[in-house]
């Protein structure tokens, strides 16, 4: 790619524990980002190092360049210091070393959150009744490795309509029992857990964590199953226990994101992302997700008005890093 000095390059990146994704954001692609690659983390000692070869692979070091970057990690101080690799930096170091006009980082949750309004019917499946409001605040959570929570809310910039995203760690309140047996895993969870938040259910080790105390109820041996073993068996019909662990797992996730959507009255939407709940995405259209989501007693006539919705899309990083640099 030949491109002049006096081009401005919008650069994005989706980097996580494992790897890291590059492109060049575009308002005229469909996909709103071109020229992605991808790199593995480990081949490399900095983010700079990364960032380099990509920018000498494209031919872009003499172009003025704004760049956003979305990371799984806390962004909020000029030190960065990534959970799962030995990179750490300073943004304003970054900055100066790779030349940049300008550089903004975003949490990776706040790229998915930023990715939701340019999503088409193609890139997200619908869970349930309700029909989105334009113009109301929209909610995305997502089990993953953790439990990721962000918020978009429409607000109006000289003149120009506009989303600004509140991202927080709100996989980490409280946990509440609705059911029986959730009372009965929140007991078992009190025995081994100073403090049961909902992230020690909705999550890869959260699904774990679920299935050891149902086999603890059960009075059965547990095996040592990962998430992915347990999801595996119970879409099987393999294994009873695995079987209620994620029928418990998704009437758990319907809870908390019933939560959201009368935390901010996300009459937009609520949207679950993540890399657990799309594996199986026509499974939890039959389970108690929805139930449970619209089950909020005097307020249900909020939640069940409430859209929900399921991220099928295989690049939300750099979507909503795009949409985050475009709206600028």
């Amino acid at each position: 790619m030949n491109t002049a000095v006096t081009n401005t390059i919008k650069l994005i990146a989706d980097i996580g524990g494992t790897n890291i994704r590059l492109a060049l954001a575009d308002e005229q692609s469909e996909m709103k980002f071109t020229d992605i690659e991808t790199y593995q983390c480990a081949e490399f000692g900095s983010l700079a190092e990364v960032i380099s070869l990509y920018l000498d692979k494209k031919q872009l070091n003499n172009c003025n360049i704004n760049a956003c970057l979305a990371i799984a990690c806390p962004v909020d101080d000029d030190l960065i210091a990534m959970t799962n690799l030995p990179w750490q930096f300073s943004q304003k170091e970054l900055k100066a070393k790779l030349k940049l006009n300008n550089l903004t980082f975003i949490n990776d949750y706040t790229a998915i959150a930023m990715a939701i309004p340019l999503l088409s019917d193609a890139q997200k499946v619908k869970i349930g009744g309700g029909k989105a409001i334009e113009g109301k605040p929209i909610a995305v959570c997502g089990p993953g490795t953790g439990l990721g929570v962000a918020n978009l809310v429409p607000v109006l910039i000289s003149g120009v309509h506009q989303w600004h995203c509140f991202s927080g760690e709100g996989g980490h309140v409280d946990f509440a029992a609705v059911d029986d047996v959730d009372v009965q895993i929140l007991t078992f969870l009190r025995n081994i857990k100073q403090r049961v938040s909902y992230e020690q259910l909705l999550s890869g080790y959260g699904l774990e964590q679920v299935y050891q105390a149902l086999c603890a109820i059960n009075q059965q041996e547990s095996k040592l199953l990962s998430a992915k073993d347990i999801s595996t068996n119970a879409l099987a019909g393999n294994c009873p226990t695995c079987a209620q662990a994620l029928a418990q797992f998704c009437k758990v996730l319907g809870s908390f994101a019933g939560n959201l959507a009368l935390t901010m009255n996300s009459l937009g939407g609520v949207y679950i992302a993540g890399g657990i709940v799309p594996r199986f995405v026509e499974y939890f259209k039959n389970s108690g997700f929805r139930a449970r989501f619209e089950t909020k007693g005097r307020l249900s006539h909020i939640t069940v008005k409430t859209p929900t919705y399921v991220i099928t899309e295989q690049q939300p990083g750099l979507l909503g890093a795009a949409a985050y640099l475009l709206q600028q």
